[in-house]
């Protein structure tokens, strides 16, 4: 079993993030069985699909990395590394454009999200995107990719474009690429603003006071927690009594993740009471749980050397586990390369 996925280079990482996509990356990592391999990959090359600030993706790509081995990504164990180190991704998705197919493309339900009205003012990088992603995976001869319901659609896509190039250019005993499967990772929790239970937790938001970062100390993450709004009535016993209550939602949500709970778990224990309660519970749980990760996040942040070496291992780990599929794709293609 060879697991790959990548994820987005941002910086000023939270809260979110976290409880969002890293910790089931860790938990993978964690719970492969013995020969089976993870690869994990920052997509700085498709961070450059739309407008961006060169100097802010060179310190998201750092943080990002950072974030990942403070969370518990073991570069012995797993391969991490950035898009940009390994150039078969970007060869590969050329040698892909001849197989890939205008009308699959066209129909990808991110590329009509992301253009909007003004498909034609946007960037080629953003419309064949998807055959990039295709090559991130098939490059590994991946068996398996993890997808949310906003991936599903790419990866079926990938398959398409495998099935399609071992059609036409691979025999059936001796395919170039492997279909991988989706894995669908256990729900995330949907962590909220602290100011705006409706609204997503968003290193966007112009109040620092809306999310927990992860370089936020023990003083920092109580008094945010402490001032997060809420409402005047107590904790319901039962789900149903949050209804219509976002914040309150939001902070037991946060608690339940935290613990590996439940929202129900949590109402029993804390059915009934205030916020004056509840909130230094949830500030405790949260201050104990990314001390660790805040302390070893910031030591590397001021490491870029180990930074750049971790990235730089994983990187030529990956060109060496790419490498024969790339061989394999050009050979099929009739491509000389002297």
């Amino acid at each position: 079993m060879r697991v790959v996925s990548g994820i987005q280079p941002t910086g000023n990482l939270h809260l979110g993030n976290y409880l969002g996509a890293i910790r089931n990356w860790v938990r993978m990592q964690d719970e492969m069985a013995e020969g089976s391999q993870c690869l994990f990959f920052l997509a700085d090359l498709h961070a450059i699909s739309q407008p961006h600030n060169p100097a802010e993706l060179r310190k998201g790509t750092l943080e990002m990395a950072a974030a990942l081995v403070a969370c518990g990504i073991d570069p012995q164990h797993s391969v991490l590394f950035n898009q940009t180190q390994v150039p078969a991704h970007a060869e590969l998705q050329w040698l892909l454009s001849g197989t890939a197919r205008m009308g699959w493309l066209n129909r990808m339900t991110q590329w009509k999200d992301k253009a909007g009205k003004n498909r034609e003012g946007q960037s080629v990088a953003l419309f064949t995107y998807p055959v990039l992603q295709a090559a991130d995976v098939l490059l590994y001869q991946a068996t398996h990719v993890p997808v949310g319901e906003d991936q599903k659609q790419h990866l079926e896509l990938a398959r398409d474009i495998a099935q399609k190039f071992n059609n036409d250019f691979a025999s059936e005993e001796a395919p170039v690429f492997t279909l991988p499967e989706p894995i669908v990772p256990p729900q995330a929790a949907r962590i909220m603003s602290l100011r705006d239970g409706t609204a997503k937790m968003s290193k966007s938001d112009p109040s620092d006071m809306s999310r927990i970062n992860l370089v936020d100390d023990a003083d920092e993450v109580m008094k945010k927690v402490k001032k997060a709004k809420t409402d005047p009535e107590p904790l319901p016993s039962e789900e149903a009594g949050l209804e219509g209550r976002p914040e309150a939602l939001n902070l037991v949500t946060i608690y339940a993740a935290l613990t590996d709970g439940t929202v129900a778990a949590v109402l029993r224990d804390f059915g009934g009471e205030g916020f004056g309660k509840f909130k230094p519970a949830l500030g405790e749980v949260l201050v104990e749980t990314l001390r660790p990760i805040s302390t070893r996040f910031t030591e590397l942040l001021g490491d870029h050397e180990a930074l750049d070496a971790i990235l730089a291992r994983g990187a030529s780990h990956a060109r060496e586990i790419g490498r024969p599929t790339l061989d394999a794709a050009y050979e099929a293609l009739g491509l000389v390369r002297g």
